[in-house]
């Protein structure tokens, strides 16, 4: 389990009142993994079907616009059947946002949050996927998940569930370029691996990108990213640019749903910049498939 924290509170530093934190059973935290782990399998993003409905009117290929229809009734076959949409039910990744205010109590956080999805992937009738990296042996219950957990400001225990496929996974990628490559550099990064990618990762897909930080933080930030709806405006000037030019690129490709061909190889593209190293400047790229699966609740 990964805990990303920021700087720490004075009234945290000494002596401090703990009756007014609240309480929160792990128990609670295991219910809504459970919960998640079968609506996010099943219940295809509003966001995202309403970028399919976009997209279908935007595509200019006739294979392409069918592709996309057969998505949406696919999806709608899944929400009415209570059926998973796809049949790669994906490696849970798990993000918590803890509030400071926050104390669990009633157990260990990152086993509430495997058994939350131990029972969910069988409640739900969801495949197993997990396996030793060796002996590809199964786990048996899609456990252990990725975890991520983040300490932030308040007294609500905000859980994301993001089940990652391992076709889109499998496409991802992070890379340390030298700096005197630039933007073009990350530009020409973020296309390439995309046009590689082809249509392994069932498109149209989501592009999440993040540059600068360090190696790990990268990658943990383009995978966060793949969190924000479609509709999401980035507050930060300079990546929504950034945003916008990658997305004409790489949907000037032509690669096109299914990778049949077409206009809409990816619905959205997300762009994290952080200040990195004098001599650094990584860059990942986290593609996420056209099921864009992540559900989310508050505690």
């Amino acid at each position: 389990m990964l805990i990303q924290t920021g700087p720490i509170p004075v009234s945290y530093c000494g002596s401090k009142d703990l009756s007014n934190l609240r309480e929160v059973p792990v128990s609670a935290v295991t219910d809504t993994v459970v919960r998640l782990c079968g609506e996010a399998n099943i219940e295809l993003p509003a966001d995202v079907h309403q970028a399919f409905y976009q997209a279908v009117e935007s595509e200019e290929s006739g294979v392409g616009r069918g592709v996309l229809a057969r998505l949406l009734e696919n999806a709608d076959i899944a929400q009415q059947t209570r059926l998973p949409i796809c049949q790669d039910c994906g490696l849970a990744v798990v993000f918590v946002d803890l509030g400071q205010d926050v104390h669990l109590v009633g157990g260990d956080l990152e086993e509430a949050i495997n058994e939350g999805v131990r029972q969910g992937y069988e409640k739900a009738f969801l495949r197993k996927s997990v396996c030793h990296p060796f002996t590809r042996a199964n786990t048996g219950d899609n456990t252990p998940a990725v975890v991520y957990v983040r300490l932030v400001p308040g007294d609500k225990v905000h859980i994301w569930v993001v089940p990652k496929g391992g076709g889109s996974e499998n496409m991802s990628q992070v890379k340390l370029l030298t700096p005197a490559l630039g933007r073009d550099g990350v530009k020409k990064t973020v296309v390439e691996t995309v046009q590689a990618a082809g249509a392994n990762p069932c498109p149209p897909v989501i592009v999440s990108v993040a540059v600068g930080g360090t190696f790990d933080q990268a990658a943990v930030n383009a995978k966060r990213a793949l969190l924000n709806h479609l509709d999401w405006q980035n507050p930060d000037p300079e990546a929504a640019e950034l945003e916008a030019e990658l997305l004409q690129e790489i949907n000037d490709l032509g690669i096109g749903p299914a990778g049949l061909g077409g206009r809409n190889t990816a619905l959205r593209v997300f762009a994290d910049l952080k200040p990195c190293h004098i001599a650094s400047l990584p860059v990942a790229v986290n593609i996420q498939c056209h099921a864009a699966r992540h559900k989310e609740a508050v505690l």
